[in-house]
């Protein structure tokens, strides 16, 4: 008979106890692989399960369904780093023009340029198919979103570096550029040739441009300030 030391049993439970804190990080990220790669329709459970090295029980013993999966993949990748951005915004000294230009630059490197903004398109291109989802979006993701681009364009109203505008609409305005880029990056931006190439960073410097150009009471107070506020 063969007597496993105890110094070893040990060890197997530790590694085991790790193992299973770790499974709910495991199962959101193959999710969101097989959720961008397939869309959410046709991604199974089973087939997350697998990538993540688990069962399809265990799988359930965190998540009760594969809508409840894709809320969780959410609020990991996108939801969660609201506060964090919003302090951000609230720390921020500089002149509006600055703090918006640089919260683009920032929400592409923090989201954008990652596996997660796929999110975006698979929502966009599933939203009539599963309504309740597309809701679950809209409340978690766009409407704190839309707040906080709301907030820097009211900052920028107030203090007069702004015109007045309509704010629903304002909003809008900075946020349909960057929907086009991620929308690009996940269709055609894959297989562009170089005459179609966007470089991120160059786009997003081009559309803030043009946007501050009309927001702007006043032509120069939109200039780069390199480095000022940059996160």
């Amino acid at each position: 008979m063969i007597v496993t030391p105890a110094n070893d049993r040990s060890n197997d439970h530790a590694r085991r106890a790790r193992r299973k804190q770790d499974r709910p990080s495991e199962l959101l990220g193959a999710a969101l692989e097989l959720f961008v790669e397939k869309g959410f329709a046709a991604t199974r459970v089973e087939e997350v399960a697998r990538r993540a090295g688990v069962s399809k029980g265990t799988l359930f013993l965190y998540y009760e369904s594969k809508d409840e999966l894709f809320k969780a993949v959410v609020r990991e990748s996108v939801a969660s780093r609201y506060p964090e951005w919003s302090s951000e915004i609230d720390a921020f000294t500089g002149p509006a023009s600055v703090l918006l230009r640089n919260s683009m630059h920032v929400w592409w490197s923090r989201y954008g340029a990652t596996r997660a903004s796929g999110i975006s398109k698979l929502v966009m291109s599933e939203a009539n198919n599963f309504p309740e989802l597309a809701l679950f979006y809209q409340s978690e993701v766009i409407e704190p979103g839309r707040a906080l681009i709301r907030r820097i364009l009211q900052r920028g109203v107030d203090s007069g570096e702004f015109k007045p505008m309509d704010m629903h609409y304002g909003v809008f305005a900075v946020l349909a550029p960057m929907i086009f880029l991620v929308m690009w990056k996940h269709s055609l931006g894959s297989c562009a040739g170089d005459s179609s190439r966007i470089v991120a960073e160059h786009y997003i410097e081009a559309q803030m441009d043009t946007i501050l150009g009309g927001l702007c009471a006043q032509p120069a107070a939109h200039a780069h300030h390199e480095g000022q506020g940059r996160s």
